[in-house]
């Protein structure tokens, strides 16, 4: 391949692993996720309500990354199964208040184990999930 195009070898390219990385780690959440009836992106949410315990829409998404088009849906399948209630803010209705609800909390312990069975899933020395950790947050904070 001409040197011109050496950039364009995939192999060259930083956001492919990442990108294969995150893909492979959900993947390895799964089986776990399964279990407490939660897909990824619930699961993230759910972490952030735990935490929380209520916040409005625009909030949670720059919490976790997701706009509202995507987090709409998704916090419609987590009311639906009872974990979390929305509802309009009595000075704006412009915003959307997402509380957890007590099912929602309850969950919290059953998927309380989930951080240490994933840790044994990943490959990495104490050190170097502190090093990798703190690499992809220096990245998100560059975007934001």
């Amino acid at each position: 391949m001409a040197k011109k195009y050496e950039a364009l070898k995939i192999e060259n390219q930083l956001c492919f692993p990442l990108y294969a990385c995150a893909k492979e780690v959900v993947k390895k959440y799964r089986p776990y996720l399964e279990q407490v009836d939660l897909t990824y992106t619930q699961y993230i949410t759910m972490m952030v309500l735990w935490e929380y315990k209520e916040m409005n829409v625009k909030e949670l998404g720059g919490r976790i990354y997701l706009d509202s088009g995507t987090l709409t849906p998704l916090l419609k399948k987590l009311e639906k199964k009872g974990l979390v209630s929305r509802k309009r803010s009595e000075e704006d209705e412009r915003n959307l208040i997402v509380s957890i609800t007590e099912q929602g909390m309850q969950m919290r312990e059953k998927a309380c184990g989930i951080p240490t069975a994933m840790r044994k899933c990943i490959p990495l020395t104490e050190d170097e999930v502190f090093t990798l950790y703190h690499l992809l947050y220096k990245i998100l904070e560059k975007e934001s």
